[in-house]
């Protein structure tokens, strides 16, 4: 899936923005946290945007923390400040 798909979906934007706010990687379990949705419903949220190379996972046990990609942000901007000229 592409960026531009997996950036298709509202919540998916939601949990973007979320990430992009946090000074860490967040856990699942917190995100999921701010979501009136069921618990799949948000892991297939961050399973589409992890393949689409928007977030990275890393695994704390049982746990496992996402954090926004900075290389796929990177290629956003610059798409962004191509639209703009």
């Amino acid at each position: 899936m592409t960026v531009f798909k997996a950036l298709g979906d509202a919540t998916r934007v939601e949990i973007v923005a979320l990430l992009a706010e946090a000074r860490e990687p967040v856990c699942a379990c917190d995100i999921e946290g701010h979501f009136e949705l069921a618990q799949a419903t948000v892991s297939h949220h961050l399973k589409i945007l992890r393949e689409a190379g928007v977030l990275a996972s890393e695994r704390r046990g049982t746990w496992i923390f996402y954090s926004l990609e900075p290389t796929a942000l990177d290629r956003l901007n610059e798409f962004a400040t191509l639209l703009d000229r």
